[in-house]
């Protein structure tokens, strides 16, 4: 894996970097002499209407702002909802909510495709919007209507653990919401930031201030939001009441697409341009056909492939023929037949360019960093479920009256992450700068490892503080099964993964920026959230397995047969805790 050490800003907001700004041959052939005349490569249509600019900004950070609010409002808490009020246990709540996230990190990559390729940005913002804003309706209604949710839990029900979970029909119910929510997360989370971008004419140096302050508002109204549903959303829901704490999102994301829809008029509007996986599936058929020739020496290579010029089209930066995985190279070879008279294709899954294919080499050069990355992000995804189980079972007072709400516990990582980035960039990336003459201080994939470091320093520390919260509530036997220790003990294992976040996450969306060239940007935020989707999915996988073992093996040692289909919580209540650990 290489990375570029050319001179670039600090900040991770603003990297913009080829994939190996390397030289290439400019021998003349044939095939050259070809492509040189005609340039051809696909065009695409310049947009008539003039960029918006400003004046489309309130509209676009509008709606923004408004759909984050609603969107991060409503999930903060989700955990707190399936707990109390579905009266789902521990495991089956982590999984459905593991499993749910993947599915929403996911779709991104097919909102990106049917986005570029088909129906473009606005139109695929406007129909997520309205599928988000039917999931968060049909989420309220499930707190409105008590048909539609188990019913309440007694006392005496809670205490020993029978209280009515959901009916077929109610689950239904609350999967399609969340499906829905999954549709809606599709289609704005890769297109809200290029749409934003579009409004600016980057050709201009106006324009490129513009798509630089824009960036900023973005990423301020980001942290902003976060706070805001961390605290005062999550506090309505647990303090007053889930139809409020549900319906403020909702009314806030139907007054994001009313914004939305006023802006049309000053909007810009870039027509798609076809989608980046076409390219990546051409390049892999036509190496597949080619497979059985023998590619030329590495002199003669150029002078044999299929590399027009980008002029005219949406690639603003050529890359050079590598010769790292040759058998994709084969894709570019040029073959009796295949390149007309004009020096366009005749068959585009025969024969692809040499940025074609560099493009797939991009990719699968990160392919190791991403499989890493699920790793570290199986543990924010733990805690993200399991630090709220904790909290329910902790004291969460903050004075005589006031209660913490366990669902605002990641502010502290919150916080952690917004102090600790101005420092490492403005103070520390300085120092470390004159020691090892790195521009970055440190390499990327150095910071990378630290986030990793600190992602398993925060789940050893999370499993030692579990030990010592589980036994204390078992010593002092709560009939609610709440451990007499403050919920505050929590903070070290959520700073330590603010810090893995602040390294590692912020370290891979900056070296996946660097990796690709410019028209891919888009894809390579995409591969974050497929990396968080695969945390999910191993986060779920492990629940699973660790929760039917533990099972298991508590009968075993007991000499007792489980019954089917008896559901254990890993934090149980008090009762159960005792009966098995006597």
């Amino acid at each position: 894996m290489k990375e570029n050490n050319s001179s670039s800003t600090p900040s991770w907001l603003s990297c913009s970097f080829k994939c190996f700004p390397m030289s290439s041959s400019s021998s003349s052939s044939p095939v050259k002499e070809k492509q040189e005349k005609y340039d051809i490569v696909e065009e695409t249509t310049t947009p008539k209407r003039k960029p918006g600019g400003w004046r489309s900004m309130p509209y676009v950070l509008g709606n923004e702002t408004f759909e984050r609010l609603a969107t991060i409002g409503l999930l903060a808490n989700i955990m707190v909802y399936l707990l109390n009020e579905y009266h789902m246990d521990q495991v089956f709540a982590t999984n459905v909510i593991n499993i749910w996230s993947g599915t929403t990190n996911f779709g991104p990559l097919i909102g990106a495709y049917i986005s570029d390729a088909h129906i473009g940005k606005f139109k695929t913002l406007a129909f997520a919007s309205i599928a988000s804003l039917l999931g968060m309706i049909s989420l309220t209604l499930t707190a409105a209507i008590p048909q539609l949710r188990p019913p309440r839990c007694t006392k005496i029900q809670l205490q020993r653990d029978q209280c009515m979970g959901p009916t077929k029909g109610q689950l239904g119910i609350l999967y399609m919401s969340l499906g829905f929510l999954s549709i809606g997360a599709a289609g704005i989370r890769p297109c809200s930031l290029p749409f934003g971008v579009d409004q600016f004419d980057s050709t201009t140096d106006e324009g490129r201030k513009g798509i630089a302050s824009f960036f900023n508002w973005y990423y301020f109204t980001f942290t902003i939001v976060i706070m805001i549903a961390l605290t005062l959303i999550v506090y309505i829901q647990d303090s007053l009441s889930w139809v409020w704490g549900l319906g403020i999102p909702t009314s806030l994301m139907f007054c994001s697409i009313i914004l939305f829809f006023i802006g049309t008029r000053v909007y810009m509007y870039v027509p798609p341009g076809g989608s980046v996986f076409s390219g990546i599936g051409q390049v892999f058929a036509a190496a597949y056909k080619k497979r059985g020739l023998k590619l030329p020496s590495e002199e003669e290579l150029p002078h044999v492939v299929y590399d027009p010029s980008v002029k005219g089209t949406t690639i603003t930066s050529k890359l050079p023929l590598t010769h790292q995985f040759s058998f994709l190279t084969k894709a570019a070879v040029v073959l009796e037949g295949e390149v007309g008279e004009d020096g366009s294709r005749l068959d585009k899954w025969s024969i692809c360019s040499v940025q074609q294919v560099e493009e797939v080499k991009c990719l699968l050069r990160v392919i190791p960093i991403w499989a890493s990355g699920i790793i570290c992000f199986t543990s924010m995804s733990q805690q993200g479920t399991f630090t709220v189980s904790q909290a329910l079972k902790m004291d969460r007072h903050l004075g005589p009256k006031f209660q913490i709400p366990a669902g605002s516990l990641g502010v502290i990582s919150m916080l952690t992450l917004g102090l600790w980035v101005p420092f490492y960039d403005q103070i520390l990336v300085p120092r470390l700068r004159k020691i090892t003459k790195h521009e970055g201080g440190i390499t990327l994939l150095q910071r990378m490892g630290i986030g990793m470091v600190f992602s398993i320093l925060s789940m050893v520390v999370a499993g030692f503080f579990e030990e010592k919260r589980r036994a204390s509530a078992i010593l002092h036997a709560s009939p609610d099964g709440i451990a007499p220790i403050s919920v505050l003990w929590l903070s070290p294992q959520l700073i330590l993964m603010g810090l893995a976040e602040a390294f590692s996450i912020i370290g891979q969306i900056e070296f996946y920026y660097k990796q690709f060239p410019e028209h891919m940007k888009s894809f390579a935020n995409s591969l974050l959230f497929c990396t968080m989707a695969g945390a999910n999915y191993l986060s779920s996988t492990i629940v699973s397995i660790v929760h039917g073992n533990t099972v298991a093996s508590r009968y075993r040692y007991k000499g007792e047969v489980p019954v089917e289909g008896e559901d254990t919580p890993i934090d149980i209540e008090l009762s159960k805790a005792k009966h098995i650990d006597n």
